[in-house]
């Protein structure tokens, strides 16, 4: 065997011990700056803390700031510049945005998901938001999503939330809500039914490749490039984990594709009196004529895959943080409920005599403010997406002051800005919806660099409206409806965030349903 062959296994096995050695060491300053050590920079302190990264991170910049640098493994360029200064956000999102690309290193890191919307810049990210944004505002795609966030809050979350208030048994929201956001987002992009949320709960093969996928992806951003290389060439740890997530995605979308490319060629008559199966963005883009684009096969899985994860992500990850906040603060429930009472409509009253769940429509929730306030105040605590990744294309200084090169990563962690003080104040950890309202008793927008949730500047989230509608939807309809119990005794010390790069709950959030 040749004497390169025995480096990898050789450093394989001493990693880990040469992390535990230094681990010991870091007891010493658990929650102060962390130490820069030889060869291997500050990547103890990540695996020391991997279990509560966010927090560690937070803790970091409170002390820095709100700017720090962090030492990768000598001569691996895994270095970055993580940041949540408004100021340095709002720079590098919008007054000097077009040095701040996406860029070949977050292209690199997110190669899966190919050329779509999050992954493309310049004249391709032009062309891809452009035709995303004529269709995300067009009156018959809102109408079709808003009819199918409502459908299936009746046809499918309301059955088995009663189902368990029945039973007695424990619920996970988190799985629940993930379930119901894949099979929502699956309909609007798609206009497939995977009926994943059911009473079986049975495992989606797609949904947990996606899931693989994040954390992997939050990996990356600490794994020297010719490590990562290695993996994937020998086809072992991480490596094959993504080659088996990106497989089984690739397929799913593939054949979704297929039956959709059957389907239309057997109504051609696709014309704007179509049904709901032809409101769905992926017949969008196949029906109607794009110029900027090519509509090819490959630019159709990636765009599948990129609005996928997009949407089901942000609406299943907010879910789940926002019912976790609740059980905490019976005070609030009260209030939404309070405010849920005075929209009570002659359908809803007939609903009521007969004793079946309420379900509010978008146009009976768009005026709350306490409501829209909760979400917001949710959305500022617990982003779905955790961390933003940018890199300058020429050298400058950044209004904290910082330099930064060509090349150089610069990370906005969401998590952490939602908790500094010098940005939200000293009662920044506490869940206040009064956040969000004006001395007028209206909605208070914050500007973007300070409320990051739905990114910034010409990259704002297309989806905005669209996400605030299905969580309005969802959300008033449990909390009319059902009160919700955590049954772990501490669920401080249990619902905590997972170590990936969207901010999921690491093992759910068990809880017992029951009727109001």
């Amino acid at each position: 065997m040749a004497s390169h062959d025995l480096l990898l296994p050789i450093f394989l096995i001493s990693l880990p011990l040469i992390f535990i050695f230094f681990s010991l060491f870091l007891k010493w300053n658990p929650h102060g700056i962390p130490w820069n050590w030889p060869v291997l920079g500050m990547i103890p302190t990540v695996i020391h803390n991997i279990y509560r990264v966010h927090d560690r991170i937070t803790e970091i910049l409170q002390q820095t700031s709100c700017t720090f640098y962090f030492n990768g493994i000598w001569f691996t360029n895994t270095g970055f510049l993580m940041t949540v200064d408004p100021s340095n956000i709002h720079h590098i999102m919008s007054t000097n945005f077009q040095n701040y690309p996406k860029g070949p290193e977050f292209k690199y890191i997110f190669d899966v998901l190919g050329d779509g919307i999050f992954n493309s810049d310049s004249d391709s990210w032009k062309s891809q938001r452009k035709i995303a944004q004529s269709l995300i505002v067009h009156e018959k795609f809102l109408e079709f999503m808003a009819r199918a966030a409502k459908e299936k809050v009746e046809k499918g979350l309301v059955p088995i939330l009663e189902y368990f208030c029945e039973s007695k048994k424990v619920v996970d929201l988190k799985d629940l809500f993930l379930r119901l956001a894949f099979d929502s987002t699956c309909m609007m992009v798609t206009g497939f039914h995977l009926n994943s949320l059911c009473i079986e709960f049975p495992e989606i093969p797609f949904s947990k490749a996606m899931d693989d996928v994040q954390e992997v992806l939050f990996l990356r951003h600490l794994y020297p490039k010719f490590y990562w290389e290695l993996l994937k060439k020998l086809g072992i740890g991480e490596g094959k984990r993504m080659k088996k997530a990106c497989d089984i995605i690739d397929e799913v979308i593939a054949n979704l594709m297929a039956v959709k490319r059957e389907r239309l060629q057997r109504d051609r008559e696709v014309k704007e009196d179509q049904q709901d199966h032809g409101a769905d963005l992926i017949t969008w883009y196949m029906v109607n004529e794009h110029d900027e684009i090519d509509c090819n096969d490959k630019f159709l899985r990636d765009t599948v895959l990129n609005f996928m994860i997009a949407g089901r992500d942000a609406l299943s990850v907010t879910l789940s943080w926002f019912f976790f906040v609740l059980s905490k603060n019976p005070a609030i429930v009260a209030k939404i409920r309070e405010e849920l009472k005075d929209i009570t409509t002659i359908q809803q009253k007939e609903q009521e005599q007969q004793q079946k769940p309420r379900v509010f429509t978008i146009e009976e929730l768009n005026n709350l403010v306490y409501l829209h306030g909760a979400l917001c105040e949710t959305l500022r605590l617990y982003p779905p997406i955790a961390f933003e990744h940018k890199s300058p294309v020429v050298a400058e200084t950044l209004p904290s002051g910082h330099h930064v090169r060509p090349g150089t990563r610069i990370l906005f962690s969401l998590y952490a800005l939602g908790r500094m003080r010098s940005v939200w104040g000293e009662d920044c950890e506490e869940f206040k919806p009064e956040r969000w309202i004006s001395d007028k008793g209206t909605i208070k927008r914050e500007p973007s660099y300070k409320f990051f949730s739905f990114n910034a500047g010409p990259r704002t989230c297309l989806g905005k409206g669209v996400a605030f509608s299905q969580l309005k939807i969802v959300s008033a309809a449990i909390v009319h409806n059902y009160d919700i119990e955590a049954v772990d005794e501490d669920i401080n010390n249990v619902v905590v965030p997972a170590a990936s790069v969207i901010l999921h709950m690491k093992s759910g959030f068990r809880v017992k349903v029951s009727k109001r």
